[in-house]
Parts: structure tokens; C-alpha cells; sequence
């Protein structure tokens, strides 16, 4: 009998759980199998019957037996904790956890029964236009929402109108918008553009642009029908700034030659809760309302607002830039109110819990954060390129080129986290399972992010290419998949389009990163990685020991071996080709 390419595991247990079942009790003691029972395990759900999945079961069951079963099943989860591919919230404090319970229940889109937290919400607006550098005079207004994603939506909807609105103005066609974006960006900026017709110029990032949006590729890509340019504060591949105030420049000079006014959004997703208070901001350059062609600006309360999953917002820096037509005004819930967002209901305590955090850490808590947030990704950056396995395509630890060698780290200190990282690859320990490798490095001591490359505390890493040149053979996916068996979450994928025959693993280092879970990590990375490098030399140990042959069978099967190996090649391109094409939707968060 040939094996069977395809098994459907429910169909064996569904034939051999009736068969085992008839076979104990009967057919008519199955039918009448009680789901009375002294505790959740024991109840017909246990072995007899399985959980409903795909459709309402006729009679319900204990909330006990279905809590427990179901907090079993989520047992398969990943750790949150451990979730390294993520950039959203996994924890936060027990008094920002109760006012969320406590608010559970109330509707944001419910201004006049919960008006207190209505003018929370319109404090936490206020207090970000205040962040970003909104200027005197002006008015801001904004929005919550429930992420980045619909917030980018907005503020796409609202460039497009506007840009409509002053076409029509002048006689102009309306009929051909296009709209500037890297080939980094998240989908939900492809999605405003395919769900409302905007055509996406979507540009390629490369090594030389530092794998963000080059502001020579937007000078040559804008025209009068461009309504804006997503600009991204912190990109998910490689955590890199784009630089606005250099784009910013460019259509500067383009409305000089040409008139045409074409504004900016940016995408501070990520970035909007830490350059506004790393010392580093954005490495010098401009990058919110303190720009006046920075029309908008996005973050995720979620990320690094330090907020759980669920709230996200959008300021524009004069009401003028929200046309007021995308503005609805509703009566049906006991008054008027004004709303401009693509959802309704939408969950409230997380607004609360983000104003929560506003007042609780202020400037100076949410500074402490993500200094120490990107002081942990350095260690992390130069811990992993001293072992010499892999070298860092994200910057943050890299010294800024217009800072002083006086205010960078000291030389001793790069030689000791140096030291401390290789002593751990030359370990008595190294390679063998359960075995630990100390990594033990010095406070940085007055060290702030100011000294290095701005940008987020994420940590985009790959084989060095002494590495892959001595193992040619291992696939850094591996990495990954080892790593998971040790319940880290560490993605690998392709960087974007014109750059993906390069992968990268990635690391996202949030406030719950301690300092021994990072070292921890790093063992793990080290160990992991010598462990392949150790089964490398195992197989090619046994393929140098195989039976000598003749010299015509030998080239016979070199031939053979050479046709063999080409088909091979092929299939792993076309299969990694693909895979890398939907890596980006696969593992960005």
C-alpha cells in the first residue's frame, strides 16, 4: 500500500473515538452520556464528545467545563512575554489592568451617557498635539481609534478630499489621485490606497536609503495629481526613521517651481510614542507639526503608548486640514455629536488606560522607558555581531555620525560587551543542550540614545557573511524555528521588494524586556546557532565517509548528482520567492 500524500487527522479520530466509545458502552449508552459531572474533566467533552468548532451545538454545557477546555486549548498559544515579533503591549501595570476592567463595558461611540471619558479622550488628543509640536495659534483636532490602521485611513481619506476639493476649485479633473509610499510599509497603507482609489507609488527601499524611503525616488515620482506622501516613523522591517524633514525639503522645492502643494502624513505608529522623548528624536532632523507641510500624525496607543491592544489616534494640526464634510453629526443617542471614524461601537478603556499612563509616567517616566527600551536592543545589537555569527542591519547602536567620540560609549566598554559575548560562544558549554552561557556587561553609565543612530529599539539581524561563507548550508529560518522550540517569538523574513534576496530575524525589544531576559536570549540565540553549526559538520562528515567508486561512476553521479541538485536549486528559489513575497503579511505586526 503507497502512503497517503494527504491525512486528515480529524477524520482517523472521529472513525476510531465512535469505534472505542460503541465499543465500551454501546451505541445507546453514547446517545445518553450525561453532562452532569463533579468536575470540568469530567463531563462527555473529556474523551467522548468533541468540542463544537464549526457549528452551535443543540444543548450547551458547565461554564466551568467550557472554561477550563478552552484555557487548554489556549495553552498552545505562544507567551506573550516571549513574543518578540510584536510590537503591541503585553503588559502593563495593575491600576491601568482595573480601570480597563472597571471601563469594560462602556462605548466610546456613546458620547453623551459616558461624558467623562469623552473629555479624557479629548485630553489625550490635546496632550499628543502638545507632544508633536503643534504651533501657537493653531487648533488642533483628533481622533481615537482602534489602531494605527484605521487612524491611516483617515488621514489618507482626509488628503484625498482635500486635494479633491482644491482640484475641482480650479476646473481640474479629479479622476487619476496617486499617493507616495516605500516599499516598507505596512499593508494598511496599501489598503487606503486599493480600498479608495488612490493609486500607490510605491517605492523601492534599498541599502544606500537605509532601507527607507529615498526623498531623490519622491522628487522624481510626485506630480499635480500626488494628494500626500506617507512618510513612516519607524519602520517594522529594520526600525529606521525615514527622514520627513529631507522629504519635506523636496516638496518644498516642488511647490517653488510648480505651485503645487503636496502635504505630508506621517506614520508614527510605532514612533510617535518614542522619538518625542528619546533624546535621540529622530536624529536631528524635523519630523512633526514643528514642519508645516506635516499635515497629520498617526500613532498606535498599543505599541509603545504602552497600552493594550485596542486604541490608536490621529491628530491633524489645524481643523482646517479635516474637511468638514467627512464629518458626521449625530442625533440618535440622546444628542449631537460629531464623529469622523470608519468604526462605531469601539472599546473605551483603553482610552482610559492611555490617560492613565499620560499622567502616571509624564515626560520624564515615558523617557526612563525608551532609553532603557533602546539601551537593551545596543546590548542586544552588539552582543549578537561580537559573536561573529551575525551582523545587525538595523542602526540604533551604531555611533551618530555628527556626535563627538567624547559623547559616544568608551571603547572599554564596546571591548567588554565584545569580550562578554565571545565568551560565551567559546564557553565549556557551548553547543550542548541545556548548557548556559553567561553574558555578563557593564553599565553604560551617562550612554543615552543621543550618542547613536535614532530609531525604534528593534533589532534586525542576519548571518554574517564570514558565517554563511563557512556554512553555506544552513538556512537562517532554522534559527527561528529552534529558537520557537524554546518558546521565543523571533520572525524571519525578506526585507522589503529590490532588497529581498536578503532575510533578516527580528527582534522587538518592549518595556517588559529585563535586562536577565535579555541575557537570557542571547545565551539562547548563541546556543541555538552552534548547536546548527555542530549538526552542519555531522552531515558533511557523512557524506565525505561514503564508498569510493570507479572514476566513470563517479562522474556519472557527479553529473547526476549536478542535474539533481539544479532541479533542486529551482524549486527552493520559486518556493522562496514566494514565501518571501508573503513574508512581509506573514510576520509584521
Amino acid at each position: 500500500m503507497s502512503l497517503s500524500r494527504h491525512v486528515d487527522p480529524e477524520d482517523i479520530v472521529d472513525h476510531l473515538q465512535h469505534t472505542h466509545v460503541s465499543e465500551a458502552l454501546g451505541v445507546s449508552s453514547l446517545k445518553e452520556l450525561s453532562s452532569t459531572h463533579l468536575t470540568p474533566y469530567n463531563s462527555r467533552y473529556a474523551s467522548q464528545v468533541r468540542i463544537p468548532k464549526y457549528k452551535m451545538p443543540e444543548n450547551g454545557t458547565s461554564g466551568d467545563t467550557v472554561h477550563a477546555m478552552l484555557r487548554d486549548e489556549l495553552d498552545l498559544d505562544g507567551k506573550p512575554n516571549l513574543n518578540l515579533a510584536s510590537f503591541v503591549t503585553t503588559w502593563m501595570e495593575d491600576n491601568a489592568r482595573d480601570l480597563m476592567l472597571e471601563n469594560v463595558a462602556k462605548n466610546l461611540a456613546d458620547n453623551d451617557e459616558y461624558p467623562a471619558m469623552m473629555d479624557i479622550s479629548e485630553r489625550c488628543v490635546s496632550m499628543l498635539a502638545h507632544l508633536w509640536g503643534v504651533q501657537s495659534g493653531e487648533k488642533a483636532i483628533g481622533s481615537p481609534t482602534v489602531g494605527s490602521s484605521e487612524a491611516v485611513h483617515l488621514g489618507g481619506l482626509a488628503m484625498k478630499r482635500r486635494w479633491q476639493e482644491k482640484r475641482r476649485a480650479e476646473g481640474k479633473g479629479t479622476s487619476n489621485p496617486n499617493i507616495i509610499m516605500g516599499t516598507n510599509a505596512q499593508v494598511a497603507l496599501e489598503k487606503f490606497a486599493r480600498y479608495f482609489e488612490v493609486e500607490a507609488r510605491i517605492l523601492p527601499v534599498s541599502k544606500k536609503s537605509s532601507y527607507r524611503l529615498d526623498p531623490d525616488l519622491v522628487r522624481e515620482n510626485i506630480d499635480e495629481n500626488t494628494i500626500g506622501v506617507f512618510a513612516i516613523l519607524g519602520s517594522t522591517y529594520t526600525g529606521h526613521y525615514e527622514p520627513v524633514e529631507e522629504i519635506s525639503r523636496v516638496l518644498d522645492e516642488y511647490q517653488e517651481k510648480t505651485g503645487i502643494d503636496i502635504p505630508i502624513h506621517v506614520d508614527a505608529a510605532s514612533g510617535g510614542f518614542v522619538a518625542p522623548f528619546t533624546y535621540a528624536g529622530v536624529g536631528g532632523p524635523k519630523w512633526n507639526f514643528e514642519l508645516p507641510r506635516v499635515k497629520s500624525i498617526n500613532v498606535s496607543g498599543h505599541k509603545y503608548g504602552l497600552v493594550y491592544a485596542g486604541v490608536g489616534w490621529i491628530v491633524w494640526r489645524d481643523e482646517s486640514y479635516l474637511p468638514k464634510h467627512l464629518i458626521f453629526e449625530l442625533h440618535y443617542l440622546g444628542g449631537t455629536e460629531q464623529s469622523y471614524t470608519l468604526n462605531f461601537s469601539r472599546p473605551g478603556g483603553q482610552v482610559i488606560a492611555q490617560y492613565y499612563n499620560l499622567i502616571h509616567l509624564g515626560f520624564k517616566g515615558y523617557r526612563e522607558i525608551m532609553e532603557n527600551c533602546l539601551s537593551n536592543a545596543r546590548l542586544l545589537s552588539r552582543s549578537l555581531e561580537a559573536t561573529g555569527f551575525y551582523t545587525c542591519v538595523s542602526d540604533i547602536h551604531r555611533p551618530a555620525p555628527a556626535k563627538s567620540k567624547a559623547g559616544a560609549v568608551t571603547e572599554k566598554v564596546k571591548e567588554a560587551v565584545a569580550s562578554a559575548a565571545s565568551s560565551a560562544v567559546s564557553g565549556d558549554n557551548k553547543g550542548k543542550q541545556g548548557g548556559t552561557s553567561t553574558i555578563s556587561v557593564p553599565h553604560i553609565g551617562e550612554d543615552t540614545s543621543a550618542d547613536y543612530v535614532a530609531g525604534l529599539p528593534v533589532v534586525a539581524f542576519r548571518f554574517s557573511d564570514e558565517f554563511k561563507k563557512e556554512y553555506p548550508h544552513l538556512k537562517q529560518e532554522t534559527v527561528s524555528l529552534m529558537l520557537r522550540a524554546r518558546q521565543w517569538i523571533i520572525p524571519n523574513y525578506a526585507l522589503p521588494p529590490n532588497e529581498d534576496a536578503t532575510e533578516i530575524l527580528r527582534v522587538v525589544v518592549r518595556e517588559n524586556m529585563s535586562f536577565d531576559l535579555l541575557e537570557r536570549l542571547i545565551s539562547d540565540i548563541v546556543e541555538v546557532t552552534e548547536q546548527l553549526m555542530e549538526d552542519d559538520k555531522v552531515d558533511l562528515s557523512i557524506l565525505q565517509k561514503q564508498k569510493r567508486t570507479r572514476p566513470d561512476e563517479r562522474r556519472k553521479a557527479r553529473h547526476l548528482g549536478e542535474k539533481q541538485g539544479a532541479e533542486k536549486m529551482r524549486a527552493n528559489i520559486a518556493d522562496e520567492t514566494k514565501r518571501m513575497a508573503e513574508g512581509i503579511h506573514r510576520t509584521v505586526c
